[in-house]
């Protein structure tokens, strides 16, 4: 499988996720934010976290109009898989890939910590390595991670298993505990944990690495 890893001036998770992918098994090729296109057979592409063009307008506005914007969102369009983490959730919704919007935490303050975190659903190639319901322990780092969408939105992604991870704890006020959704076609996730951060012992736990071996598994069957 070929993971395409994107960088903006700001990203700085983009390494942890290169390396979580490999992990996995991937071959993972590491895509500037100026490129226009993204490498030949690339399976899915990694937006990772961090403070891209430092956060400037709206968290992930601006990276979002960058030039492999365009091509990620060609890449979604065509079937191909995305994984948006932190700040890449924000560009995703940011480009329309996702619905809603993710604004300043409740408490209007920076989070860093581990997280609880259920999960909704098991329907996706990225959260079929997990259980229904199982807990898990991921760490969160975001000031901007309040997950807001209007009601119709809230009772479409419910509706249609959409939501793929909540918090146990809510620690920064997103509507309905979300703390990750799925596109439509159930390719596209984004989410504001980092379970990148979370594939080893010496990360303190492993929670986060069966969603990238999950993910490998899956894409290995297409």
């Amino acid at each position: 499988m070929k993971a395409a890893v994107i960088t903006f001036p700001g990203s700085n998770c983009d390494r942890d996720l290169a390396v979580a992918f490999e992990d996995a098994g991937a071959q993972v090729a590491r895509v500037w934010h100026k490129d226009a296109t993204l490498p030949e057979g690339t399976d899915i592409v990694g937006i990772p976290g961090g403070f891209s063009f430092g956060d400037y307008l709206r968290c992930g506005a601006i990276a979002a109009q960058s030039p492999i914007a365009k091509a990620i969102v060609t890449h979604a369009e065509r079937g191909g898989y995305v994984l948006g983490i932190c700040n890449g959730f924000q560009v995703l919704v940011e480009t329309g890939l996702l619905p809603g919007a993710l604004m300043r935490n409740a408490g209007l303050k920076f989070i860093c910590k581990p997280t609880r975190l259920t999960v909704a659903t098991s329907d996706s190639a990225f959260t079929g390595g997990y259980r229904p319901g199982q807990d898990l322990s991921v760490p969160i780092a975001h000031h901007d991670g309040n997950y807001q969408a209007d009601d119709e939105t809230l009772g479409l992604l419910q509706g249609e298993d959409r939501v793929a991870f909540r918090y146990l704890d809510n620690p920064n006020g997103s509507r309905g505990d979300i703390a990750g959704i799925l596109s439509h076609n159930r390719r596209v996730l984004g989410m504001m944990p980092h379970p990148e951060r979370a594939i080893s012992p010496e990360h303190g736990g492993t929670d986060g690495r069966a969603l990238f071996s999950g993910l490998m598994g899956a894409l290995a069957l297409t």
